[in-house]
């Protein structure tokens, strides 16, 4: 038996979630269809992240082990011949019996894009947060960088997880324009369950000017999930990388 790491990308428009759920498609559900196709096998496909309904990757990490011969690099090819169209094994590789894909990752990337325009725009309904109102992006940028660091993020964090921690360290964070759309890249060594829409939703607050850039460390600090901005939603946000 051995076992193979995927890389994996998808537009998660139309599914559930990556985890497989009673209620509708999932990322998981559709591979774990097509390595059965392709092996014959029932595996349990272990993901990095599972990232929730509308929420997009480029750079998932799953892995699964099995007993087939199939080379591990030419997985790629046989289970995209099995996916829908906007789902992708960009990579597959074999790597140590010990690997798990969740447990092992180190740090993720997560990019959440804005487009921040009085018009909607059709392309980029399915990709971005259209936020209609001008932003202030200075005062959105001071506050970015408040989140730097290990902090309790329990303010940024929905109910319904069971972490048994909510201190987390961001590693870098940053908001960049380019036209109309606002790109937050934030990297840090794990998120909470709607962490990181929940500073999107922040800092959209203080670009409004309705949170002070000024108030997140005593946002943090307080670890009122009621103080800090709403949760933007799924559509703009991108798992980009996960780290080993």
């Amino acid at each position: 038996m051995i076992n193979v790491k995927l890389t994996i990308q998808y537009d998660g428009t139309d599914y559930c979630g990556w985890q497989k759920q009673k209620n509708g498609r999932s990322i998981q559900e559709e591979i774990e269809k097509a390595i059965y196709r392709v092996t014959g096998e029932r595996v349990d496909l272990i993901g990095s992240s599972r990232t929730d309904g509308g929420v997009h990757a480029l750079g998932q990490v799953a892995n699964f082990k099995t007993e087939s011969t199939i080379p591990p690099d030419r997985f790629k090819y046989a289970l995209n011949s099995f996916l829908p169209q906007d789902i992708s094994i960009i990579s597959s590789e074999l790597v140590p019996d010990s690997f798990h894909s969740r447990f092992d990752a180190k740090g993720k990337m997560y990019r959440y894009t804005i487009y921040n325009r009085d018009i909607r725009n059709p392309i980029y309904n399915r990709y971005a947060y259209h936020v209609p109102r001008k932003l202030d992006l200075i005062a959105m940028e001071k506050g970015a960088e408040c989140f730097l660091g290990s902090h309790d993020f329990k303010a940024f964090m929905a109910s319904g997880s069971n972490a048994k921690s909510t201190v987390r360290t961001i590693t870098s964070i940053s908001l960049d324009k380019s036209e109309d759309l606002i790109f937050l890249t934030i990297e840090g060594n794990g998120f909470l369950y709607n962490m990181v829409r929940i500073i999107a939703g922040t800092l959209i607050e203080v670009g409004f000017g309705r949170i002070k850039w000024q108030s997140i460390p005593h946002i943090i600090e307080s670890g009122d999930r009621t103080s800090a901005g709403h949760t933007a939603p799924p559509q703009g946000l991108c798992l980009e990388k996960v780290y080993y």
